[in-house]
């Protein structure tokens, strides 16, 4: 399965991101989608979409998406939420979720810092896709796209795009 993993969106997904998720099967998002139902809506119909609503959603986005996923897909457990954190400084309530659900792959977002780190004494792989928006800080707006095929993460691609496009 060929997977794009944005985040922190916060009302835009501009014509680069699209770009660069337009081979994908699936597009994971990991919270704070901004712009109302609509604006999750719009994601949806370029590619379909699992996601989790983040902090700065309202209620409508929280009907739509769940405050966590827990998916099985080609073998791997994958946790999403919102904000979770990173090895060492894990969220307490990521933290609870990933003692219950023991993922292979834990990803949130929240703090619009693209990271990938290997929590070794868990055995995890943690992922941040950072933030595809232009709400923040950051200055550059970034995304993922990785596949999963028989238990293995293969291919991962970063975009980066700086913030004033």
């Amino acid at each position: 399965m060929y997977i794009g993993l944005i985040s922190d969106t916060h009302g835009v997904f501009s014509r680069e991101f699209k770009d660069f998720l337009e081979p994908v099967d699936v597009i994971w998002h990991a919270g704070d989608f901004g712009g109302g139902a609509s604006f999750a809506e719009s994601i949806a119909e370029f590619k379909p979409v699992v996601g989790v609503h983040g902090n700065c959603d309202g209620q409508d986005i929280r009907f739509m998406y769940p405050q966590h996923q827990f998916l099985q897909v080609e073998g791997l457990k994958v946790l999403m939420t919102h904000i979770g954190g990173y090895p060492g400084h894990y969220n307490i309530r990521a933290y609870a979720l990933i003692d219950r659900y023991k993922p292979d792959i834990f990803i949130c977002g929240h703090s619009h810092i693209l990271k990938v780190i290997n929590d070794h004494s868990i055995n995890m792989l943690c992922i941040n896709p950072g933030a595809a928006g232009l709400q923040g800080w950051q200055v550059v707006r970034t995304a993922l796209r990785f596949k999963l095929e028989e238990g293995k993460i293969k291919d991962m691609e970063v975009f980066e795009i700086q913030r004033n496009r």
